[in-house]
């Protein structure tokens, strides 16, 4: 029988009540959008600027539009800077590439960081990190009817592409110096085009972002991410050095994001769509 039309009344309430708690539940799990209003971490005040620097082509973590920001690192780059007293609107967005990154803080050209930034001990010399905030790993991009790659072992002779300034050109180099040849794009975009084209024989870059390009609509069904990755990558927010005050404020920040259901919230609007095995979070600070 319909609850709506039984004549107990206690049954529709009993039903009325399931319904709110699995609601309630629900959002326990996360909410279907990122916290747009966090709390103000300590020493934030609201109304202020900052200038961010994240990717503008990587497919579901940072991609330009126009005048518009979508991707992972975006809905991220968005929630702290809230909860530095920042909104949106006075977010100024700077490509950050490579060692622009670096480049970027050390010369005052951005406040934050937010540009799948690898933490390493070589970067730790010149910037400071919050974080992390993403665990990511390294692995190859191929045309999906390439059956001898089977891994950065298995590319002698060939030509592998990526991003310079990057921990993956950084590892490619230590590794297989010699025995692999390393072409160098300014733009990750640019390496896949050559893959699509029979240019170079395999991308490298981190798997979330690989996957990005990989479920594009111009590449879904021609490329394929080999799932073998071979490094681990733990994605700081970049912060000027000696700067501890910013750093304490965005550690603070990520933590409420992955505590109130944002975190998740953001990963599957951005990059669930790629069918990318989205990662439990990481431990902050």
């Amino acid at each position: 029988m319909d609850a709506a039309r039984d004549p107990r009344p206690g049954r529709v309430a009993l039903a009325a009540a399931s319904a709110a708690l699995l609601a309630a539940l629900a959002g326990c799990g996360g909410s279907a959008e990122p916290n747009a209003s966090p709390s103000l971490v300590p020493g934030a005040s609201s109304g202020g600027k900052l200038t961010i620097g994240i990717p503008f082509d990587e497919p579901g973590i940072g991609v330009k539009d126009g005048d518009s920001y979508s991707g992972f690192d975006v809905e991220t780059a968005k929630y702290v800077a809230a909860a530095l007293g920042v909104p949106a609107a006075n977010i100024t967005w700077v490509e950050a590439e490579g060692d622009q990154r670096q480049q970027l803080l050390q010369s005052g050209g951005a406040d934050l960081i937010v540009s799948t930034f690898s933490i390493t001990d070589e970067r730790k010399q010149v910037v400071d990190f919050a974080g992390p905030y993403f665990d990511a790993e390294q692995d190859l991009l191929v045309r999906r009817n390439e059956e001898d790659i089977t891994g950065p072992s298995t590319l002698g002779g060939r030509t592998l592409c990526t991003v310079p300034g990057t921990t993956s050109a950084d590892n490619v180099l230590k590794r297989y110096r010699g025995r692999i040849t390393l072409l160098e794009k300014p733009r990750y975009s640019e390496c896949v085009s050559a893959l699509a084209s029979s240019d170079v024989d395999a991308v490298t870059t981190d798997d979330v972002i690989l996957a990005g390009f990989a479920a594009e609509p111009q590449y879904k069904g021609k490329l394929r991410v080999l799932g073998k990755g071979f490094s681990t990558e733990r994605y700081g927010i970049g912060v000027k050095k000696g700067d501890s005050q910013r750093v304490e404020q965005v550690n603070a920040a990520l933590k409420e994001y992955v505590s109130d259901g944002s975190w998740k919230a953001a990963l599957n609007k951005t990059v669930g769509p790629s069918g990318y095995r989205l990662p439990s979070p990481p431990t902050i600070g």
